[in-house]
């Protein structure tokens, strides 16, 4: 039975590499985990899309997500999300409707701007500026005794930045064409599609493919107007960028607009979860994510995901926590009892349909055993 407790829980998985493991134990760990997610309860089993960064292997979700699907039984299986600024709206529809239909009634589409620039710039403007809703302020603020952090300054090297995102392919007009790529993959779901001239193309590998389309987004602009817009479920950033996650919520709910999908909004809300026996072990389990994340907003990239030995040797700077201070904390550590009361203030704050929840640890049996105990813990009343 799913983890309902008040609402659905659901995974998101990175496929994460740990420090002196290889890329092939950490994709044979998300089959594990997905299987384990499974018998746990879980509603959904989506996987992310990153490239070309150390730390992470789930570099191409269309290909993990059949083998999950192959791998497990009745959990949803989806992407979370895939970047759309790299791929065309046909290859998207193509890959996912070929995996829907071996899995129908099973996959989730998620779609991401894949905005890596655009992040950069909205989180430094954004450090400067606030939010008449008050959902994204200067200063860390709590709001329905949620916390929102001040908004993060994160620093890349544009070259670098620019030379990564040559490498992968992405379309330098992917942020602008976004809302019409989603209606594109729409289209070619539907069979529908029509080239600008007016001509009709059909692919039938998408053609009548049951996947359930979401978006996903991380500020209140396109992303979520597009989702209200479009009548689709929004998925809402708590776990990269946490400072915007109400007005993004607010904006998609303003927006939203009764389709054939959906009657009325439907929102789920990430969340960076590590739970354990107690407090102070899960901190320990814990210990590794601000080094890992540190060097992601440095822009080096996720380096493989240390041990809490290796995190507590990490040489630590007043400007390396700073410039995570935003993720560690809002990121729920503790016991069982501990996680579900931040969460309960998550979901109640957000007013969020579902959660979805990732955890990285170092050792598999402990991110595996997070999700166990929280589950348990999940679903008992309030």
């Amino acid at each position: 039975m799913p983890v309902r407790g008040p609402i659905p829980l659901s995974v998101l998985d990175l496929a994460p590499s740990t420090s002196g493991s290889s890329a092939a134990e950490a994709l044979r760990n998300t089959i594990d985990l997905a299987r384990h997610a499974e018998r746990f309860g879980y509603a959904r089993y989506w996987l992310a899309e990153h490239h070309l960064t150390l730390g992470v292997v789930s570099a191409a979700p269309a290909v993990l997500i059949a083998l999950v699907a192959d791998a497990t039984q009745t959990i949803r299986v989806g992407s979370g999300a895939v970047q759309t600024g790299y791929h065309t709206p046909v290859i998207v529809a193509e890959q996912f409707g070929t995996v829907a239909h071996i899995h129908p009634g099973r996959i989730d589409l998620g779609l991401g701007r894949s905005g890596v620039g655009r992040l950069i710039e909205r989180a430094n403007r954004s450090a400067a500026e606030s939010s008449p809703r008050g959902g994204t302020t200067a200063r860390p603020s709590v709001i329905d005794g949620l916390l929102i952090p001040a908004p993060a300054k994160i620093v890349f090297d544009p070259d670098r930045l620019r030379q990564q995102l040559d490498v992968v392919g992405h379309r330098d007009d992917a942020a602008e064409r976004y809302g019409q790529d989603v209606r594109d993959i729409q289209a070619f779901i539907r069979g529908d599609y029509r080239t600008p001239d007016g001509t009709h193309l059909r692919s039938p590998a998408a053609e009548d493919a049951d996947a359930q389309l979401w978006i996903l987004a991380a500020s209140a602009g396109d992303s979520a107007r597009t989702a209200g817009e479009l009548g689709l479920p929004l998925a809402a950033n708590y776990h990269i960028v946490p400072s915007t996650v109400l007005d993004t919520v607010a904006a998609y709910r303003a927006a939203f607009r009764p389709s054939a999908t959906l009657r009325e909004p439907r929102v789920m809300v990430s969340a960076d979860v590590v739970v354990a026996g107690d407090d102070a072990t899960a901190r320990r389990l814990a210990s590794g994510y601000g080094p890992w994340v540190a060097n992601i907003r440095s822009g080096e990239g996720a380096i493989a995901y240390p041990t809490p030995a290796e995190a507590a040797a990490y040489p630590w700077t007043e400007q390396d926590r700073a410039l995570v201070a935003d993720r560690l904390d809002t990121q729920f550590v503790g016991s069982p009892a501990t996680v579900v009361r931040g969460l309960r203030i998550l979901r109640d704050a957000t007013g969020a349909d579902e959660l979805l929840i990732t955890t990285i640890t170092h050792d598999h049996a402990d991110r595996v055993r997070s999700y166990e105990l929280l589950a348990q813990a999940w679903a008992r009343p309030d």
